[in-house]
């Protein structure tokens, strides 16, 4: 009998330990949620439960929210501490996670996973939380030495809102704006990374030493990267040339001998760039298009000399296309101030215009119209 009795004891716990784990629907019918935003490469989201305004028995808590539902300030609960903030949402702690270091309001934030806490106030700045306490229920077992960072922010005004919602507002390359918004209130902090573009080449840096470091195209998009917003020239131009080493599975190819020309320039060796790009633009892959489209580059940038050379070859190389080189030509006199060929240019190609470029025909007629009549 004794040991029918243990059997079922263990039979018992076993089963209690299943139940705790058993899939129910949330505490208080506060739905969880999860909200992701990326800043460039960076990973922000946020991992909340969403309680209502209305109950789940239809009781109307409009202008009870704040100050009443929400306590202002450090309370203290009725259980665990004494001095609490809100968990900036319902049931389990609010988690807001950082893929990467981030500034939070200016201040300075490692990557990880914090619980988010908030303090309200009747009047003045909210105080947003940022604790190394993710895990808990609630703010019922909350302790500032764990606090990580605080940053006071101004609450305003926002249309109803019947659901605790987070989201992110004024989103830019190196930037966002989180919110929280409830009832009639908005809490936002604002979020940038600062050095987002060294944080791509980072993760460049990293991929390049992966299976994506086998297509030597991806060196090239690197170095185009660094090149155009100049960081990293260094590097960048060992990528370069990387990308043309036939002996590590490199090409000499328009869009390699490029990149190496865009990185040059950033460096300030104009003469070595140019001497890229005209060994570039002899290469068999550079086609007619691809050649009027550096010679365009030329003239965009005020070299209008330089790009009068480059549309001259691509009417010598292309002899058979009497469209692409001769718009070029157009272009290339245009900018010189030489009407005359300008005119007899923009004629030719437009007599020989391709199927794929009639629906541009009345740009082109507008450009000869200008110069005819001397506008």
């Amino acid at each position: 009998m004794k040991k029918i009795i243990t059997l079922f004891v263990l039979v018992g716990v076993a089963a209690a330990g299943i139940a705790q784990g058993l899939v129910s629907p949330p505490s208080g019918n506060n739905q969880k949620a999860k909200v992701t935003q990326y800043i460039g490469p960076v990973e922000v989201s946020v991992t909340y439960s969403s309680p209502h305004v209305h109950t789940a028995q239809g009781v109307d808590r409009t202008g009870k929210i704040w100050g009443e539902l929400v306590h202002y300030g450090f309370a203290d609960q009725g259980f665990g501490v004494k001095s609490a903030p809100w968990r900036a949402g319902a049931n389990e702690n609010t988690v807001i996670t950082f893929s990467h270091d981030v500034k939070v309001e200016g201040k300075d934030l490692k990557a990880g996973t914090y619980g988010l806490f908030l303090a309200t106030a009747k009047e003045g700045s909210w105080t947003w939380i940022f604790s190394n306490n993710s895990t808990s229920w609630g703010s019922f077992f909350y302790d500032q030495n764990e606090d990580v960072l605080r940053v006071d922010v101004t609450p305003t005004d926002a249309p109803f809102t019947e659901d605790l919602t987070y989201g992110f507002a004024d989103r830019q390359a190196n930037g966002a704006t989180a919110f929280l918004q409830w009832e009639n209130k908005r809490i936002p902090f604002k979020i940038s990374v600062p050095n987002v573009n060294d944080v791509y080449v980072s993760m460049m840096r990293n991929q390049l030493r992966s299976n994506v470091g086998f297509d030597y195209r991806n060196f090239s998009t690197a170095a185009n990267f660094c090149a155009q917003n100049k960081i990293n020239l260094e590097e960048a131009l060992v990528w370069a040339n990387r990308a043309m080493d036939p002996t590590i599975g490199g090409r000499e190819e328009f869009a390699t001998l490029q990149a190496k020309s865009s990185v040059l320039t950033a460096i300030g060796k104009d003469a070595e760039a140019d001497e890229a790009m005209q060994k570039a633009i002899r290469l068999p892959d550079a086609t007619a298009i691809i050649v009027h489209q550096y010679g365009r580059s030329l003239l965009n940038a005020g070299k209008n000399e330089k790009a009068m050379e480059v549309f001259k070859y691509n009417a010598l190389k292309n002899p058979t296309d009497k469209f692409t080189p001769n718009v070029g030509l157009a272009r290339g006199y245009t900018a010189l101030g030489d009407k005359k060929n300008a005119i007899k240019y923009w004629e030719e190609a437009i007599k020989n215009i391709p199927e794929n470029q009639k629906p541009f025909i009345k740009t082109y007629q507008a450009e000869l119209d200008k110069l005819k009549s001397g506008k």
